[in-house]
């Protein structure tokens, strides 16, 4: 029994040379990985076990300044320093979360908020806590360092803007970057809670103000506590830019505008450069500039009055009768205008339907007028009649030429294309056909028509430019690197630079009915500035008819969008000037504003010039019996602001001549 045991208990030989091979080939796999790991890895491990002790801290790359054409500051930096935590480096960050929030005027919802923000990120990254923290919370956590190893500092440059919303849509502001910002290529160097260029020339030329940031390697104990430093590797600021804004023009537009809905643009007709830009309302982008409080960025995007829309890019209305010169332009080379003239006794019929002229709201009629008098008189029944001898497509084909309906290529972002109505344009959006009693709205700047201020400043610059019209642009070019300005572009494209063919006599037809429209004999004749060749168009569109204005009680809401659009001179300006006054009622009342442009920079001119005598301001005119007193505008104070978080540096605008100012808007004459 016992021998029978053993005989079926031996293991056979096969298996146990199986076995000895398994065991030989597991030892050969252990000896294999720890030769991986104590030779051929060293290099790795001691690496990474270099880096338990040694953390990088980065060094953030302060933002480029921005200059006016003169080299005024316009946009600085100021010193800032950045609360940071380190998940990773907490002991029991939930237990910490009183402490913390306590210490940086914090309510421990705020704070678990944060956290939860950003709790997709790995632990080992940093989660922004507190921007611009104030001396007592620097001191609060330089004293709670063994208590919070969590909590780090960081020194950091952070933007100041001019105050009272100074320029603030041309210039932009900065904000930190969003969730789908970073799926953006553009942003792809980006992280979560970094700061980047959110609107305006902060966004345009966000690649090249940024700059790169740096770091400095520190030796930490096991608590996260700074023993020592390593290297550093600086950090490279962002590039300076000079904008073509001159900050004289701008004072005096900011000024002009006051607080009046609309925008004012004034440019060089001769390059493009863009040397004023004003929208109002506007907004202080030194809010975005730390972290903008919800409660603030829900106002300003439910404001119905829409503060953060540049107005002057984006804003798309009816011009009115400013759109009248590309007409008489059109109907000139077109061989109509010429040959004719109307009798205007305050209407005229067309199609079926009897349309006003402007003066009927008088009583009066303008009697025989030709295509001179239709401009400086803005006579309706005069360019009723020639829109209907046009036709809409030679009209449509004229004001594309001149670049409406279509972006300028402005090197800011979102600029709107505007509408320049035809059949085509509404068969393709409205699937209608076109009625030939729409041609004539059209003809007066009204109906679907609809241009931004920047386009009607480029395209009447153009205009009295002879035909040329140049790309409007904010940098002058030489400030863009090399291997940029493919980028710049294509990243703004747009009509850009333009010749339109006019016959010299027709071009001085129409500059010198432009010049006679701020004479006492147009519509803008309260305007005028003595000694300066001013010329340009009054222009009211109306935003509701007058039916439903009449229904509706009237109300400055419905009031009509005043427009005018001026240069000086009138034969290739040095300067074009466009204000639009949304609800403003007249175009004659926009005059007036730009009036106020011009004449600030033609006195600068010839002070510059120094052969010239100054033109000082006029006495004030007296008022006709019955008319309303001027209204006076709230002075409006450039300021750069204090901090409202602890000590800030106190920075001035340097040479700037930015100052309160009153002025009064006149009295309505004429249309």
């Amino acid at each position: 029994m016992a021998g029978d045991y053993n005989k079926d208990e031996k293991v056979p030989a096969i298996k146990l040379t199986a076995m000895q091979y398994l065991v030989a080939f597991i030892l050969m796999i252990l000896v294999s990985g720890l030769w991986r790991l104590q030779v051929l890895g060293v290099q790795n491990y001691r690496a990474l076990a270099q880096a338990n002790r040694i953390r990088k801290v980065p060094i953030l790359a302060p933002r480029g300044k921005l200059y006016d054409r003169y080299g005024r500051l316009l946009v600085d930096n100021y010193p800032s320093v950045t609360c940071f935590l380190v998940p990773e480096q907490a002991r029991n960050l939930e237990s910490d979360i009183p402490l913390i929030a306590e210490g940086l005027h914090m309510t421990p919802e705020q704070l678990r908020a944060v956290l939860l923000r950003y709790s997709h990120r790995p632990k080992y990254q940093p989660i922004p806590l507190q921007l611009d923290i104030t001396p007592d919370e620097q001191a609060f956590i330089a004293a709670h360092t063994n208590e919070l190893p969590e909590l780090e500092t960081i020194e950091e440059q952070r933007r100041l803007y001019p105050s009272n919303g100074f320029a603030a849509h041309l210039i932009g502001y900065v904000g930190e970057v969003s969730e789908d910002m970073l799926d953006d290529p553009r942003y792809a160097f980006y992280q979560p809670g970094d700061m980047v260029g959110r609107s305006g020339v902060e966004e345009s030329y966000d690649p090249i103000l940024r700059g790169q940031d740096g770091s400095r390697d520190v030796i930490v104990d096991s608590h996260g506590r700074e023993l020592g430093s390593l290297g550093i590797e600086p950090a490279v600021p962002g590039k300076s830019l000079k904008l073509t804004i001159d900050l004289d023009v701008q004072e005096a537009a900011e000024k002009a505008l006051g607080p009046r809905n609309g925008a004012i643009v004034a440019i060089d007709p001769h390059t493009g450069e863009v040397l004023a830009m004003v929208s109002r309302p506007t907004f202080d982008p030194n809010q975005f500039a730390i972290r903008i409080h919800r409660n603030e960025w829900n106002k300003l995007i439910t404001d119905p009055e829409h503060p953060l829309l540049d107005k002057a890019i984006q804003a798309q209305l009816a011009p009115g009768s400013t759109f009248k010169l590309i007409e008489a332009v059109a109907g000139l080379q077109e061989g109509i205008a010429q040959n004719t003239s109307v009798d205007c006794h305050g209407g005229a019929s067309f199609y079926g339907r009897y349309f006003k002229c402007w003066i009927a709201a008088r009583h009066q009629g303008h009697g025989i007028t030709d295509i001179s008098k239709g401009i400086y008189q803005s006579c309706d029944v005069y360019f009723y009649t020639l829109a209907e001898k046009m036709g809409i497509d030679k009209i449509a084909k004229w004001a594309h030429r001149f670049g409406l309906g279509e972006k300028t290529g402005v090197d800011l972002p979102n600029e709107a294309a505007g509408i320049v109505p035809s059949p085509e344009w509404k068969m393709r959006n409205y699937h209608q056909k076109w009625f030939a009693g729409e041609t004539i709205s059209v003809g007066i700047g009204q109906g679907a028509l609809a241009v931004t201020p920047l386009q009607l400043a480029r395209a009447i610059g153009g205009l009295a430019s002879g035909g040329v019209l140049k790309r409007p642009h904010v940098v002058f070019p030489d400030q863009i690197p090399p291997d940029l300005k493919q980028y710049y572009q294509e990243q703004f494209p747009g009509s850009g630079d333009a010749t339109v063919h006019i016959d010299p006599a027709n071009w001085e037809i129409v500059t010198d009915a432009m010049a006679q429209v701020t004479t006492f004999a147009g519509t803008a004749g309260m305007a005028q500035l003595n000694g300066i060749d001013f010329a340009g168009k009054t222009g009211t569109a109306q935003i509701v008819s007058n039916a439903y204005k009449a229904g509706a009680g009237g109300g400055k809401k419905l009031s009509d969008t005043a427009w005018f659009v001026g240069v000086s001179p009138r034969r290739n300006p040095d300067i074009a000037v466009v204000v639009l006054w949304q609800n403003g009622s007249e175009g004659y009342f926009s005059a007036r504003l730009a009036a106020q442009v011009i004449e600030a920079y033609v006195n600068k001119q010839r002070r510059n010039a120094n052969n010239l005598p100054l033109i000082v301001d006029k006495a004030p005119l007296a008022q006709p019996a019955g008319a309303k007193p001027a209204t006076a505008v709230k002075p409006t104070a450039i300021e750069v602001p204090a901090s409202a978080k602890g000590v800030r540096k106190v920075a001035e605008l340097r040479n700037s001549p930015l100052s309160p100012a009153t002025h009064t808007v006149g009295w309505k004459a004429t249309h």
